[in-house]
């Protein structure tokens, strides 16, 4: 899944128009991604929890099923799938 897939999907539910939906999905990815440059925690409730890690906890090994890291330089973000997306099948 793109983003434009997350785009089509709020259109197909919605019925707005695509340009709308286009700015819905860039406002929550920016407001993501501005929580997170600030340091802050994202949690989101059935889905899971995104945070930044520190450098000490980028060093720590980890269960390959309960997180995923994305890598930039200097910095990650870790997500922690909520109760739910775990039992996806």
């Amino acid at each position: 899944m793109i983003k434009l897939d997350i785009i089509n999907e709020v259109v197909n539910r919605t019925g707005i128009t695509k340009t709308k939906a286009e700015l819905a999905v860039e406002t929550v990815f920016g407001s993501m991604k501005k929580a997170l440059t600030n340091g802050d925690r994202i949690e989101l409730r059935g889905f899971g929890v995104f945070q930044r890690a520190s450098a000490q906890d980028r060093h720590r090994p980890q269960s390959a099923y309960r997180r995923r890291s994305f890598h930039s330089p200097g910095k990650a973000v870790r997500f922690k799938p909520g109760k739910e997306l775990q039992s996806i099948d």
